[in-house]
């Protein structure tokens, strides 16, 4: 019979693939955590707002890097503190869902009260950072975390169709906290985008609560196509994108390539809102329309950026 020897070469390898595979998965409930994906969706209208005030006031991004740096910190850290405490009051929401079952939270690989700790701390951090900034900059950040941990999260959420409404208010914010880090919000352009963005989250998520109908019934969620039914939601769809059809034409001071640009994909945006009334499959549908809607709010601040910037001459 023969005996098998195990080395110390053998446990070394052994321990550094249990410690690897350790940090991965800390890295990916980290990363599931504080919402990644939203995380950096959100950044982007914040870039935008600071870049923006950056070129209509003449000022120059490399001397006001130092407040650029506090203010995508600060507020990456406030936006993430919200997504962080939104996972730790709504667990027993995400222990149903499918979507959500592997979340730390449901796990158990994070505590409830360190998830509860990382999300007071990351908030708190980044409204410190934000205040060496401006005050209206952490004004709007509170309104953001406020709205969308109090109102939507802990208010909202389970009880009205409305909730959809509030928890936009959150995400319109961020260019304005921006733009609010580097001068006063008194230029019709952050106000514009920050509309923007509060009317398109309205038929994105409308497509996500479609697309995850089964799931929030479940967890009886009282997302609109659970409450009223598809119909009523597809109709709410329509009328919203018909909202930003006008939005682009009080942007000319970006240009007449970002208006154009903008209005073409308003046009799709809505030519595809209206199909949705006739079609059969009502998921295949929604799926179309978050993927439109996901890429439409990047395309509208990469351009608002790109139209802005220095080599355009």
């Amino acid at each position: 019979m023969s005996r098998q020897v195990v080395t110390s070469s053998d446990l070394s390898s052994t321990d550094f693939a249990s410690e690897k595979e350790d940090q991965t998965s800390i890295a990916a409930d980290m990363k599931s955590l504080f919402k990644l994906p939203v995380l950096i969706a959100n950044a982007v209208p914040i870039f935008a707002g600071f870049w923006l005030a950056v070129y209509f006031t003449d000022a120059s991004f490399a001397a006001n890097f130092g407040i650029f740096l506090l203010t995508i910190i600060g507020s990456t850290l406030v936006m993430g503190g919200a997504l962080v405490l939104n996972n730790w009051y709504d667990v027993d929401i995400d222990t149903v869902m499918n979507r959500t079952q592997t979340r730390p939270t449901v796990t158990g690989n994070i505590g409830l009260r360190t998830v509860l700790w990382i999300g007071v701390a990351s908030s708190v951090s980044g409204i410190v950072m934000l205040a060496f900034t401006t005050l209206e900059a952490v004004i709007y950040a509170l309104v953001g975390w406020f709205t969308y941990v109090v109102l939507y999260t802990m208010w909202s959420k389970r009880r009205y169709t409305l909730n959809t409404v509030i928890g936009s208010i959150s995400g319109a914010v961020t260019p304005l906290i921006g733009w609010a880090a580097l001068a006063p919000v008194s230029n019709i352009v952050p106000v514009m985008l920050a509309l923007m963005i509060f009317i398109w989250q309205m038929p994105h998520t409308f497509a996500i609560a479609i697309r995850k109908y089964d799931e929030y019934k479940a967890a009886n969620v009282a997302m609109l196509p659970v409450v009223h039914g598809m119909e009523m939601t597809k109709r709410q769809m329509v009328i919203y994108i018909t909202c930003l059809l006008p939005l682009p034409f009080y942007l000319f001071s970006l240009g007449t390539a970002f208006v154009v640009i903008a209005t073409l994909l308003n046009i799709g945006y809505f030519a595809l809102a209206i199909s949705g009334l006739f079609v059969k499959d009502t998921r295949k549908w929604a799926d179309k329309m978050f993927m439109v809607s996901v890429n439409y709010l990047m395309v509208i601040f990469v351009v608002a950026i790109i139209v802005t910037g220095p080599w355009v001459g």
